[in-house]
């Protein structure tokens, strides 16, 4: 009988993490983070459901790569449990942070088969070190330390959390309603991942993977009189700009789009809409500087880009190097990693008719390698 529910916790804002990406998104191999300990999981117990709390644009992001359940977390983690404890139906849920991402199956089982219910099951550890409370030695023997995961009835848990109080985690809460706590040995491979000093103790995590990831992006834009034409976020002397939504940059929407492909994550459109009143007459130099933090945060690095611009007109060629280091300047790339290339259409279809530009964008990215560190 499946009768527990898994919840992973992971919608806080890492505030202590100080690397680029955000701790859930390091890349181990080719996952990230967080999907390898939910997967981690699977291998140890058959759950009824596995819950996924994260930010709604994590979600957006994290649907894309296993059919586990998500939700959207809280300003607290307290908010993002009560959140995911919802629709659980199960009578026993088990409760751990994506950022305890080294398991001990021998654990998990002594958790498990400890379940009772009203109770809630917490894995501890002693205490080796002598402790003072303000200036007061305190006997380190009744005291412990708190790991998770901890199972706990869902009908206890849900009750306990639905108070004005603020509880630091299941145990506390369910100890406030007068729950049995039962305690069972923890394990020292379970450590939390909160500081980049951390990461030298999660022998469980291996490198990102070296591969290179390819996105292509292609843009079109009809031509608009009386508007200031902008390409690579570089302003072209020419009686007309393009008709958009945004300034209409078509070579950086081309880039965007190339930047999105790499990583799987959709099209300029998902992001950007030209159906927001958001982006209305935009500047796309600030739409691709969003995309390059969004980026970050997700764990990767930009290798190279490379661009085609294909236009009758206007003449490109005294505006190909101010454009390479714009480009380069907004990647936060060194200037020959851009590349700009210009062609015409040989005077065929719209482009020949100098009706408008197209843009094509290939762009190159590859895992953060927080080893490195």
């Amino acid at each position: 009988m499946r009768d527990i529910t898994l919840i992973l916790l992971g919608a806080g804002s890492a505030s202590r993490f100080s690397l680029p990406p955000k701790k859930q998104w390091l890349w181990i191999g080719n996952r990230p983070l967080w999907l390898k300990v939910a997967d981690d999981f699977q291998q140890l117990h058959e759950f009824k459901e596995t819950i996924i709390v994260s930010s709604k644009d994590d979600i957006n992001i994290m649907e894309n790569f296993a059919p586990y359940t998500f939700v959207e977390g809280g300003d607290s983690r307290q908010q993002s449990l009560k959140n995911a404890l919802k629709t659980i139906e199960t009578p026993f849920v088990l409760v751990s942070d994506i950022a305890r991402c080294c398991l001990d199956r021998e654990m998990i089982e002594r958790v498990i088969l400890a379940k009772k219910n009203r109770s809630c099951v917490v894995p501890t550890l002693k205490v080796v070190d002598t402790l003072y409370f303000e200036n007061s030695p305190i006997e380190r023997e009744s005291t412990k330390i708190i790991q998770t995961p901890q199972l706990s009835s869902t009908k206890t848990l849900k009750k306990a959390l639905d108070s004005q109080s603020e509880f630091t985690d299941d145990s506390s809460a369910v100890a406030s309603l007068g729950g049995e706590i039962i305690f069972v040995e923890g394990s020292q491979k379970a450590h939390k991942l909160t500081t980049v000093e951390d990461l030298s103790k999660m022998n469980c995590l291996t490198p990102p993977s070296q591969r290179a990831l390819t996105g292509f992006g292609i843009d079109i834009h009809p031509f608009e009189e009386g508007k200031q034409m902008i390409l690579c976020g570089v302003e072209i002397d020419s009686p007309f700009g393009f008709k958009a939504h945004s300034d209409g940059d078509v070579a950086i929407h081309a880039l965007i789009d190339a930047l999105l492909g790499a990583a799987g994550l959709g099209d300029i459109g998902e992001f950007y809409p030209d159906t927001s009143d958001n982006y209305k007459d935009a500047d796309s130099s600030e739409l691709l500087l969003d995309t390059v933090k969004r980026l970050t945060n997700l764990g990767y690095l930009i290798g190279n880009v490379d661009l085609t611009i294909i236009a009758q007109t206007p003449r490109l060629l005294n505006y190909k190097k101010a454009m390479r280091f714009k480009l380069a300047n907004l990647l936060n790339l060194t200037p020959n990693l851009v590349n700009i290339k210009a062609t015409t259409a040989e005077k065929m279809g719209w482009i020949g008719r100098k009706e408008g530009v197209a843009v094509e964008a290939v762009a190159t990215l590859y895992y953060y390698d927080w080893t490195q560190q």
